[in-house]
Formats: C-alpha cells, structure tokens, sequence
C-alpha cells in the first residue's frame, strides 16, 4: 500500500509546509507505506535533473549534500518530450524508484488536450508510447515496470487501448469516488499482475464517516477485480 502525497497542499504553506511534508513522508515509512509524491513536475533537461535531486536524491553543496524528499516514487509531466524525462528516469533508477507518468488524467478538461485527434492517435497515446519506450529502464522481478502511468478512471473507455501500448506498466489511477469513477470499470486496466493498478482516493476515504472502513472496503473492491 502506498501514501500520495499531493505536494500543492504542503508548498502553499511555505516553509512550514514542506517540513510537514516531511514529517508526513516519515510517518508514511514508519507505518510501512510507499511515498508517492504527487507533484507532476516536468521541465527541460537541465531543471528536470533538478526535480529528480529534489525528489528522489540530493544536492551537492559545498558543505555536503542536501537531501531531498526520498520519494518512493513520483508523478511527472512528460509532455515536454523524452530528453526531459531522461533525466527523471536515471533519478528514479539511481535511488531504486519510480515514476508515474501523466498520460490520462481524471478531470474533464484532460479531452480539451490529451484527446484531440492528430495524424496517427490522440496525445494520449503518443504519451503512453513514450512511457511504453522506457519501460525497461526500470524492470522489476515481477515483470511490471518502474515507468508507469497517471490513468484516470473517468474516461474507462480508454483504459484498454492504454493497456494495449504500455502492457508492463502500472497504472495509477485517479479518479474513483468523488470525482465518479467506479472499481467496476477498471477491468480493461488490469495488466496481467495484480499489482498492475494502484488506485487512488483522498476524498471520498478523508470525508468518510469512518476512513478506515471506507479504506477497507475500497481495497477489498479492488481484489475481487483482481482475482
């Protein structure tokens, strides 16, 4: 199980915000939970190595390194094309990490954009290709892979064309709850590995009468559809 921390609610405080962010991370790792920090960054080369440092590794200075926030793994934007993602992907491979890239998301504008027609497919897919193409930068013993994929379940209708063109990676999968998406239509998201979907919920566990139980009730969704 994993902990997504959306970094928009911890930077707007400042300096504060990010040592709670911080303290959160630590507490996350305490109680055995994976940190994805849920910042979608994405620049040119040289402030993407950046991003990685801030992520994943740390900083040399000349009085030592300064570490940064030891993500387990990471959303990115990779729609500045593949020599920005580069240098993400070697961050998240040095320091045994992942990334999850920004392919489909979950709000309705995404189809003003990632939808549009072009010539041979939809952004989206070309998207999906450039996460498909480094899909084996970051292997794992279990055949998924490190470079995965942000994949709303708003839209189901693209979840099996989006598994089509990134078979080994995992999807993380916003949308389920307050925002109207449903377990039931995952299916056609769900690789051949049961870790093949990491779904996402804040608010409608948060806002719960009891979070836990909405938690668990939510997890045991899940593995029915995985079975």
């Amino acid at each position: 199980m994993a902990v997504k921390l959306q970094l928009a609610c911890f930077e707007r405080l400042g300096s504060s915000g990010w040592a709670a962010l911080e303290r959160t991370a630590s507490v996350a790792r305490e109680a055995g939970l994976l940190v994805i920090a849920d910042g979608k960054r994405g620049d040119v080369p040289v402030s993407a190595t950046a991003y990685g440092q801030a992520l994943f590794g740390s900083t040399p200075t000349p009085w030592g390194d300064a570490p940064g926030l030891g993500a387990d793994a990471a959303t990115v934007n990779p729609v500045l094309g593949g020599d920005a993602l580069e240098p993400l992907v070697e961050a998240a491979d040095a320091a045994d990490a992942a990334l999850f890239c920004v392919v489909r998301t979950s709000n309705p504008g995404a189809a003003d954009v990632l939808d549009l027609p072009a010539p041979e497919a939809p952004l989206f897919e070309r998207l999906a290709k450039l996460v498909a193409e480094r899909a084996d930068r970051l292997p794992s013993e279990s055949g998924l892979s490190g470079v995965g994929a942000v994949v709303g379940a708003t839209e189901p209708g693209h979840l099996a064309r989006l598994r089509e063109l990134m078979p080994d990676s995992i999807f993380l999968v916003p949308g389920i709850g307050a925002q109207g998406g449903r377990v039931a239509d995952l299916g056609p998201a769900l690789g051949r590995h049961p870790a093949s979907l990491l779904v996402t919920a804040s608010r409608s566990i948060a806002d719960a009468p009891d979070p836990a139980g909405a938690a668990g009730e939510l997890r045991a969704e899940l593995w029915d559809l995985a079975r």
